[in-house]
Parts: structure tokens; C-alpha cells; sequence
């Protein structure tokens, strides 16, 4: 299979999505049994130019008969109708409900003449099936008898959706300007195994008779294909990747290579499938794979921070690194030098993320910590995941809607406090990452430790009492991870000013003279790579080459 240009990808995304929309996210999974404590653990990272990193709240409750809930799209903010309240709706934290229900997605565009029609778009989708339902299975009846009742105003989309037993994989599309409604495939990832999603869609093959019935679709997935000229086969041929997606370098290399990497960080043998995502030969990438080991939250944080590291791929090894070794590259993805077009990588980190998350869904845990979604603004790599409990009646005040947005900065808002530290260090990363390292350490490794106090404590004390414990414990993580990133921006600026690096005493603090005046800084200058390079260009050898000098008799 011969693959267009990546740009491809990047130019039907753009045709059919407005600005906002141009969220390109990845979610990775790992069923209970292929974790240590026997929980779903579901990631989301919400990657776009123009989201503001903040943590969604509505508080559920009853609604009296005629109640109408209105339609707003995620994306872009714009009114699309309203519809008929639920008599009876559950609070929801981001992208989790007091039931510990998560739903999260990653859009893929697929076939743009499909960009469906209707007024239910994927995210408010998503938000109602967490109003509406405890389980995963009741989320997929929800999420598919509205945009069949109510249409579906958004393109194709792969939603990851999980409780504390079971999760499951849902790819949607719609059927275009003249069909109300969208064509569908949900399978169950099997207990045991990982699986994962990056803005292309996974599901090829599916059983059409399971009786046990981990696998769902809508009645006409294949008939609609046909009819659109999509797929002539057998129906036990039928790839509802293949028939609505589109394939192109973007999607391959730019999309499977990232669930790729969290494959290849816990499953063996999987560089049998570096040539389907780098060049679209050979077998493609399964949707499901049986890790080595057991997974834990901590391990699914650690890989949304991946960028290839260790890999064909790693974004740190090659010229466009820099002197620094950084693992980012700015936009576009593509270029052309000489006329032949080229590619930067797209990790699973990614310096224009709005937020991101691990949702950890245990169901032995008590019922007020049966959903924690551990919460990060701005980039994964840089950011701190802090516990949010499925409880909260609020949310705390340095991740609240309103704290700040995109065009206004807040200093008591996580995520500009996080971008202050994240934007010293894309310039000067392999100095500036150890420090960060330390206090993300510091900082996770004691939320960690109280979370599994909690566990215990939790189950003793009253509902209410257990509920509002929780809730404090959460506001004071978010003002105390606020607070010491704050710090650590201030720390990154002073140690690092000027292309210096000041010195440190053994207890931390910046080396002074007898005097009280600062030790003279450190130079540490760039690496041998960078300074070979200097030389090498054009006539940089001998511009800048150090000479003797001539001495003449005064």
C-alpha cells in the first residue's frame, strides 16, 4: 500500500473541522485484569491550539417533567438545539461521573462528505452519556439512541468507554448532510489485554454473530457502506476502519505509531509493526494487545509523557533536537526542503494539550473513590496529575471553568502556572528536565502514598464525612501543586538565566560569596552534535575558526 503525504491528513481535518475542533487526542487502556489492582485504567490527553486546560463540573440532580436540556457544541462554543432532560442526571468531574463512568474519544474525520448532521455533537455526547448512565454498557444504549433520535453533528470518533469492571472501544461516524443519525461498531476490550486509540480509527474486522455479545453495531454499518460505495466484499470481510477512515502517512505514522509506542513499552515483539506505521506495509497494528506485566496508574501517567523515547522514533536523538535534546517540535508537522516534503514525529506528548487525565475505576474501592481521575493541565510531560474523587461537589478553585483563560493569564490557575515551567524548559530541556523530574516525584509520589491511605481510612468513616475529606483533600493537592510549580518557574528562571547556570549549596539553595555576592555561574555551553554541526554548514568551519594570530615587532 503506497501512503499519500501526511499532509493529506492535516488538510481533510482542516476542511472539516472549524479551528477549534482540531483536537487531536490519544487514549490508551488497560482492562482490570492487566492491571495491579484489578481497576480500569483509561487515559486522555485533549490536544488542541485553542483549549483552555480546566476541569469540567455539573453537579447532577431531578428535573421535573418539560425540563429541556440545551446543546452546546464543545468545540466551538456554538448553540445547536435542545432536547428533553433525563428525570434523574449524575454529577460529572471532566470526563468521569459519580458512578466511576469515564468516556473520553479521539477524533479521526474519516470520509468528510459523512460529517453528520443533527445536534448532537461528540462532546456533548460524551457529556450526557456520563448524566445519563452508571455503566459502560448503558453509556453505549445512551450514546447510540441519541444521535439516532437527535442526529450526530460531528465526524468520526473513537470513544474509549469504561467503569470499574469493563471497557469498551466505540467507533462512530456520521452519514452525512442527507442522513439523520451514524454508523457505529462497539467492541469489549477482553479482560487482561491493553488497547489504545490516537485519531485514527482501530476497529477492522468484527464478529456479525456474537453471542456473548462483546461486540455491538448499528444494524445498517455494512448495507450504508455499500450503498455508499465504501465496501463491495463479504460481509465477514467487512473493516469499518478501512470502509470510513482514511489512510494516509497522518494517520499511520502519526496516529497508530503513537498507540504503537505504548505496545512496544509493555507487550513483546511488536517491532514486527514498524513497517505498517512507517509505511504502511505488513500487518496492521491489532486493536487490542496481553501485556508483560500488570499496569498500574503510575505506568499509564509515565506513557502519556512518552515521546518515542528508546525507539526508531525517538524525538530526542536526531538534528531537530537541538543542542538541548528536545523532544518537541513546532507546528506545521510537515515541511518541504529541496521540494520533497518531510515529517516531524507526533508523540503521545505534546507541547498544545488543554489537559489530560488517567481515570482509575475500582470496583472494590468505596463507592466515593470508585472513580479517580487523576488530572494534569497543559502538556503531560511537564504537568502534575493530581486526584480528583468521583464525589466532588466542586472543583477546586486552580482548575475551575473561569480561573483564567487561553487570552488571560492567571497565576492561580494550574495551567498557566504549569505553562510558565513547560515553556522555560522546551528551550532548554535536557538541563531543565532533571529539576522537573524532582518535583513532579516529590509532588505524585505523596499524592500516590495518601491515595492508598485513603483506600483504608475511607470505608470507616460516614458517607458524608468520607465525601468531604475527599474533597478537601483534592483542593488542597491542586493549591499546593499550584503553589510549588509557581515556585519551580521561579527557581527555572533564576538558575538558568541568561544561558548561565547558577550554582547550588548542598542544601538547595543558590551559592553565595562570603560577601553575600553570587558564585559565578557555570557555562555549560551546547553539545559536541550541536557544535559540529556550526562547523560543518556551509562556511562555518572556516568563519569561525580560531587562528593564531600574527605578532609583529612593536
Amino acid at each position: 500500500m503506497k501512503l499519500k503525504s501526511i499532509v493529506a491528513f492535516s488538510i481533510v481535518a482542516a476542511a472539516v473541522l472549524p479551528p477549534a475542533a482540531s483536537i487531536a487526542c490519544t487514549g490508551l487502556i488497560a482492562t482490570p485484569g492487566a492491571t495491579a489492582d484489578s481497576s480500569s485504567l483509561v487515559t486522555y490527553a485533549a490536544d488542541s491550539h485553542t483549549l483552555y486546560g480546566e476541569l469540567y463540573h455539573k453537579r447532577g440532580g431531578t428535573h421535573p417533567k418539560g425540563t429541556m436540556r440545551k446543546i452546546v457544541d464543545w468545540d466551538s462554543g456554538r448553540p445547536l438545539g435542545e432536547i428533553p432532560e433525563a428525570p434523574v442526571t449524575y454529577t460529572r468531574i471532566g470526563n468521569m461521573n459519580e458512578h466511576g463512568l469515564a468516556v473520553t474519544e479521539s477524533t479521526w474525520g474519516g470520509r468528510h462528505e459523512l460529517a453528520g448532521s443533527g445536534i448532537i455533537d461528540y462532546g456533548s455526547l460524551i457529556f450526557l452519556a456520563l448524566e445519563r448512565a452508571k455503566t459502560a454498557p448503558e453509556a453505549i444504549k445512551v450514546m447510540t439512541e441519541l444521535v439516532k433520535e437527535y442526529g450526530y453533528a460531528s465526524e468520526g470518533e473513537t470513544f474509549t468507554i469504561a467503569d470499574p469492571n469493563e471497557v469498551w472501544i466505540m467507533e462512530m461516524i456520521g452519514k452525512g448532510k442527507e442522513d439523520k443519525g451514524a454508523v457505529w461498531v462497539a467492541r469489549r476490550v477482553p479482560d487482561g489485554y491493553i488497547a489504545g486509540h490516537a485519531n485514527h480509527s482501530r476497529i477492522h474486522r468484527f464478529p456479525l454473530k456474537d453471542k456473548t455479545k462483546q461486540t455491538l453495531y448499528s444494524p445498517d454499518v455494512i448495507k450504508f457502506a455499500r450503498a455508499k460505495g465504501y465496501f463491495d466484499g463479504k460481509d465477514e470481510d467487512f473493516s469499518f476502519s478501512r470502509a470510513y477512515a482514511t489512510y494516509d502517512m497522518g494517520a499511520l505514522r502519526g496516529c497508530d505509531g503513537r498507540v504503537w509506542a505504548f505496545y512496544n513499552r509493555f507487550a513483546p515483539d511488536m517491532d514486527k509493526y514498524l513497517p505498517w506505521v512507517l509505511r504502511g506495509e505488513g500487518e496492521p497494528l491489532p486493536l487490542w494487545v496481553k501485556p508483560s506485566k500488570k499496569l498500574t496508574a503510575n505506568d499509564m501517567k509515565w506513557m502519556m509523557r512518552d515521546h518515542f523515547e528508546g525507539t526508531p522514533m525517538d524525538m530526542t536523538k536526531d538534528v531537530g533536537a537541538g543542542p538541548y535534546k528536545v523532544p518537541y517540535r513546532w507546528r506545521p508537522l510537515t515541511y518541504k526542503v529541496d521540494g520533497v516534503e518531510y515529517t516531524h514525529e507526533r508523540a503521545i506528548a505534546t507541547q498544545q494539550t488543554g489537559f489530560s487525565l488517567v481515570a482509575q475505576l475500582q470496583a472494590k474501592a468505596p463507592a466515593s473513590m470508585k472513580g479517580i481521575l487523576w488530572f494534569g493541565v497543559d502538556d503531560a510531560n511537564t504537568s502534575v496529575y493530581v486526584p480528583m474523587y468521583c464525589c466532588l461537589e466542586e472543583a477546586p478553585y486552580e482548575y475551575r471553568q473561569g480561573n483564567g483563560n487561553l487570552l488571560d493569564l492567571s497565576w492561580d490557575a494550574a495551567f498557566w502556572v504549569t505553562n510558565f515551567v513547560a515553556n522555560q524548559a522546551y528551550h532548554r530541556y535536557s538541563q531543565m528536565i532533571p529539576d522537573i523530574r524532582k518535583v513532579q516525584a516529590e509532588l505524585e509520589d505523596s499524592m500516590e502514598q495518601e491515595v492508598e491511605i485513603l483506600y483504608r481510612e475511607v470505608p470507616y468513616l460516614e458517607a458524608d464525612a468520607g465525601r468531604k475529606l475527599l474533597q478537601e483533600r483534592s483542593a488542597d493537592w491542586s493549591k499546593k501543586c499550584t503553589d510549588r510549580y509557581r515556585k519551580l518557574g521561579e527557581y527555572l528562571l533564576v538558575k538558568y538565566l541568561d544561558g548561565n547556570v547558577k550554582k547550588e549549596d548542598a542544601d538547595g539553595k543558590f551559592s553565595r560569596s562570603p560577601e553575600g555576592m553570587p558564585v559565578y555561574p557555570d557555562f555549560p555551553g551546547y553539545d559536541e552534535r550541536y557544535y559540529r554541526s556550526i562547523v560543518n554548514d556551509s562556511d562555518g568551519g572556516e568563519r569561525l575558526k580560531v587562528i593564531d594570530v600574527p605578532q609583529k615587532d612593536s
